[in-house]
């Protein structure tokens, strides 16, 4: 199951970049993270806060970087508490502008592999998904539009 939103942002895709790809402020902008830990050029994990309040951690590695154009990484999802619902997840930043230019289309892109009673909640699955990537780009926006050029 593939979600991707796309939104255009009134910033260079430099500074999109350099604020999509600091993991250290990904909870400023990506919905329910809370914090980053143990962040290297392979991988990190993401803690976040579902919805009862309770901390949950999900790890993540890095598939390919093309800088200030592409990234994508992958929920490790063995021995995690995701395993029962997904066979595979994978996030996709992308970003396209024009030489330089001071607008950037910036598209966040998952894909889902659903498992189990999962795959019987895929209309749900997939608007909580747009939800939450909606959410983000408007916050990345946010971030980026506020940089000063």
């Amino acid at each position: 199951m593939v979600t991707t939103r796309t939104r255009t942002v009134a910033a260079r895709a430099a500074d999109v970049w350099r604020i999509a790809t600091d993991l250290e402020r990904l909870p400023l902008w990506f919905p329910a993270t809370q914090r980053v830990e143990g962040v290297s050029r392979t991988g990190w994990t993401s803690v976040a806060v579902s919805p009862r309040g309770r901390a949950v951690r999900a790890d993540y590695s890095v598939v390919t970087t093309e800088p200030r154009r592409r990234a994508v990484w992958r929920q490790e999802l063995e021995g995690s508490p995701y395993a029962r619902l997904f066979a595979a997840v994978e996030y996709e930043l992308a970003l396209a502008s024009e030489a330089g230019g001071p607008v950037t289309e910036v598209t966040l892109r998952v894909d889902q592999q659903l498992r189990g009673w999962a795959r019987f909640g895929r209309f749900q699955m997939r608007r909580a998904m747009k939800r939450q990537l909606d959410g983000a780009l408007a916050s990345l926006a946010s971030l980026a539009e506020g940089v000063d050029g």
